[in-house]
């Protein structure tokens, strides 16, 4: 299987719809550039950020504008690496949780709206199930599968790997799928805004 390959407009638009049935909102933007304007539209000045590690983020622009402080955001990101005390650094970062806005991507989604995220130490899954309060995921339509059975076969046979040359390029050591989160659906009672701006390039794994 091209697990690199843009999806349809028919698997666009079924994959829009089946989010929405899952409280989940969808933004289709034509490019990185587009996708940028909508995340600055969406978080408001003063707002709190975290962000976990994605490749996604980075090919958009998203993290070198965070680092720049043109934003007026709360940077909870660089507050933790710029904390020197271990212990300190450890309390920052679990009260990152709790975030106003959390950015991420997902490493599959289904036509069926299901989306899986994969991750070694699981430190961003907490901002993603419950605590914080709105999530903007931004997605390159080449990770759209035809079913939840698609997208976690796309993980482990094609992301996973990827990643896996990059941890021992940049870091001698090798990645290790710890623990594997299928988001299904959003509980409107919980009051959360789950976004996801789906981007009409090929971006990240």
């Amino acid at each position: 299987m091209n697990y690199d390959q843009l999806a349809s407009q028919q698997s666009i638009d079924k994959t829009v719809a089946a989010l929405a049935e899952r409280n989940v909102e969808a933004v289709v933007v034509e490019n990185r550039t587009e996708a940028m304007e909508k995340i600055k539209s969406f978080i408001p000045v003063g707002a709190s950020v975290m962000n976990g590690s994605s490749r996604t983020l980075e090919e958009i622009g998203f993290i070198d504008y965070l680092k720049s402080g043109q934003h007026g955001w709360n940077n909870l990101h660089e507050a933790i690496l710029a904390e020197q005390d271990k212990e300190k650094q450890a309390l920052l970062r679990k009260q990152s949780v709790i975030s106003d806005y959390y950015l991420g991507s997902v490493h599959a989604l289904a036509e069926t709206g299901e989306m899986v995220i994969a991750s070694n130490t699981g430190s961003q899954l907490p901002h993603v199930v419950y605590t914080s309060p709105n999530v903007i995921f931004v997605v390159g339509i080449q990770k759209i599968a035809p079913t939840l059975s698609d997208a976690l076969r796309r993980l482990e046979e094609y992301v996973v790997p990827l990643e896996d040359q990059r941890m021992m390029k940049a870091y001698n050591m090798h990645t290790n799928q710890s623990k594997t989160l299928i988001f299904r659906y959003e509980a409107p009672f919980n009051g959360r805004k789950i976004i996801m701006i789906l981007v009409k390039e090929k971006l990240g794994f």
